[in-house]
């Protein structure tokens, strides 16, 4: 493979120039690596991925935090872990993140009890883009489940997911005190990592249930559009691409995302259909992926195929597609083989 391949094509996919071939990116859960090691390891060979997340230097993340999100690490075990933030997560089954049950801040003084990780901000820019300029892959920043930006998610994790609904109905001010906190936090994070030689950032938030938005479209754009704009001007303003992650049903708030610049967006198409996605065609790169509520643990290697060229027939215009599935708990090892052999075949 030719110096650059990787970063070039998925630099043509984003800006709609014809890409010699789509762009691939697996992502993985522990679990996969724990039940299918062979699978998985033949399958990262067969087609290695054209983007990559930089790895987090910074001396000032402990040693403990950093083995916790290894692989094997006590985030992926059964049991409980306390992250960065002082959230308690609760798994029930190895090698997949936990969920967290008791809120950290259940009234209002408690506010206290949130530790904002500021030692994310004191990344080693050098090391990076030493990393950067050793790949051919197209990079984004890199951190913990701890530090990527999730405003909402963070939000439900510290207040829990019951007071935080009715905080967004209430709207009281500590409500919007600790937003603008962990909104200041995140800005500073994205803009240290965009200063470095990264190609794009990226950010996160789960947006939608199975048929529907979580919250209403109106008071989404209220309070957290004006969030994401700042992520992608940030971005934007110094030469980066904006990528972010959602998942369920988020077709209402796509044409804001669009209209904000996001560039890429990894989400669920086919839990939203591709009838209701036809129209974003050539206006935003479709970061994957392929159903893993259904077709991946239980449909046959056809249906997969079929599902691929559904997908680049629907939302593939001279670029705007990178061939992405998650390789989670229940997926058959060689559903997942079989997505990126299609998309191998699919220009």
């Amino acid at each position: 493979m030719n110096a650059m391949i990787s970063r070039e094509l998925v630099r043509r996919t984003l800006q709609f120039d014809g890409p010699a071939r789509i762009p691939r990116q697996l992502w993985y859960l522990p679990w996969a690596k724990m039940n299918y090691p062979e699978d998985l390891q033949r399958i990262q060979l067969t087609f290695p991925d054209d983007i990559t997340f930089c790895p987090h230097v910074s001396a000032a993340i402990s040693q403990d935090i950093l083995d916790a999100y290894a692989d094997d690490g006590i985030v992926y075990r059964k049991g409980n872990f306390v992250d960065e933030w002082g959230c308690n997560f609760i798994s029930i089954q190895a090698g997949v993140i936990g969920e967290v049950k008791e809120p950290l801040v259940q009234e209002w003084d408690d506010i206290d009890k949130v530790t904002i990780p500021y030692e994310y901000l004191s990344i080693d820019r050098e090391a990076i883009n030493t990393f950067c300029r050793g790949t051919d892959k197209f990079v984004l920043n890199g951190g913990t489940p701890g530090s990527f930006p999730r405003p909402f998610e963070r939000l439900q994790f510290i207040r829990g997911t019951v007071n935080a609904y009715i905080d967004l109905m209430e709207q009281p001010r500590p409500l919007f005190d600790l937003l603008e906190k962990m909104h200041d936090f995140y800005k500073q994070l994205l803009t240290v990592w965009a200063d470095t030689e990264v190609d794009a950032v990226w950010f996160m938030d789960d947006w939608g249930a199975q048929q529907a938005l979580l919250i209403s479209p109106n008071l989404w754009r209220q309070v957290f559009k004006p969030m994401y704009k700042d992520y992608i001007d940030i971005a934007h303003q110094r030469g980066k691409f904006a990528f972010m992650h959602s998942d369920g049903y988020i077709v209402d708030i796509l044409p804001d995302l669009i209209e904000i610049g996001l560039d890429a967006i990894n989400s669920q198409l086919f839990c939203m259909g591709m009838d209701k996605l036809a129209p974003f065609k050539g206006k935003i790169t479709f970061w994957g992926e392929i159903d893993r509520q259904w077709l991946l643990p239980f449909g046959t290697p056809e249906q997969i195929a079929a599902a691929v060229h559904q997908v680049k027939d629907t939302l593939y215009q001279n670029g705007g597609v990178i061939a992405q599935c998650e390789f989670g708990a229940g997926a058959k090892p060689e559903n997942v083989y079989a997505v990126y052999q299609a998309w191998a075949d699919a220009l």
